[in-house]
């Protein structure tokens, strides 16, 4: 029976229903108000470096509590810049794992901040450091031209030789869709390009992970008729074949995806029209 019934079944006579009411209220949230939350402190040394000033790039810790706030190392840094350190800058937009903007690396393994938990059993501190062989704009903020310049070389869009019917859409049957299952998830976060050592070694030649998987992702759409063409411009020495399957790529991806696979189904297409 609900606070509110037996105060009604209750009521004496003379007191009014409003006074019993508040009484009840106050008392329920009186018993249900929220003690103050025990500490549960953490260090997360974070990669500080502004282009504006003299001093070399380091690692900064903070101490915060987790008890106060959310589970996730990205909810840790906006409680710093916003509590303690306003000068920390890194992206972030979606919190959920969709956008790709908060990737960075994380105790050694690129992941995106959002989706990353805070280790807060471990007694060591968290460190965090911008995508790893890129070049670093400020803190945790890198330089993402060359990997968007890659990703639109390989024309991530439907290209078409014949129009369709009376201006109708394209029809895919559910088979030639689920070809693309793996691929069009792809968030561009750069996590799995920028944990290959190929990329690393040659990142202005080798298209890395995230683009050869998008050019699959057209390569395997059975509406698109740029299929030789798309394989023409990708099929070269250090484009595609600097993939020499180390499989980083696929351990880092935030999303589950396998671009290492999708670039060995490039390369079984390429030798097949080479026989």
């Amino acid at each position: 029976m609900s606070t509110v019934s037996r105060v009604f079944r209750r009521l004496p006579s003379g007191e009014g229903a409003g006074s019993v009411l508040a009484r009840a209220f106050s008392s329920s949230t009186a018993s249900s108000a929220v003690e103050p939350k025990a500490s549960k402190p953490k260090t997360f040394s974070i990669y500080r470096w502004n282009p504006d000033h003299t001093e070399k790039p380091r690692l900064e810790n903070y101490t915060i509590n987790t008890k106060e706030c959310g589970p996730m190392v990205l909810d840790a840094l906006i409680k710093i810049k916003s509590e303690t350190d306003p000068s920390l800058t890194f992206r972030r937009s979606c919190r959920e794992g969709i956008c790709g903007s908060c990737a960075m690396n994380i105790n050694g393994c690129n992941g995106l901040a959002c989706l990353t938990k805070i280790e807060v059993a471990s007694d060591s501190a968290t460190t965090i450091t911008p995508l790893p062989h890129m070049f670093v704009v400020k803190d945790l903020v890198v330089d993402m031209t060359n990997f968007y310049n890659q990703y639109k070389s390989i024309e991530p869009w439907l290209k078409r030789k014949t129009p369709p019917q009376d201006g109708k859409e394209i029809l895919q049957s559910k088979k030639d869709r689920a070809k693309l299952d793996g691929m069009y998830e792809c968030i561009l976060c750069a996590c799995c390009s920028t944990s290959c050592p190929s990329y690393w070694w040659n990142p202005e030649k080798y298209l890395g992970p995230a683009a050869l998987l998008h050019a699959n992702r057209w390569i395997s759409d059975s509406r698109d008729e740029y299929t030789e063409e798309r394989l023409d411009a990708v099929t070269d020495e250090f484009k595609l074949y600097r993939c020499h399957t180390i499989m980083n790529c696929t351990r880092a991806c935030p999303k589950g995806l396998n671009p290492a696979k999708e670039i060995a189904h490039i390369k079984k297409i390429g030798m097949a029209r080479a026989i």
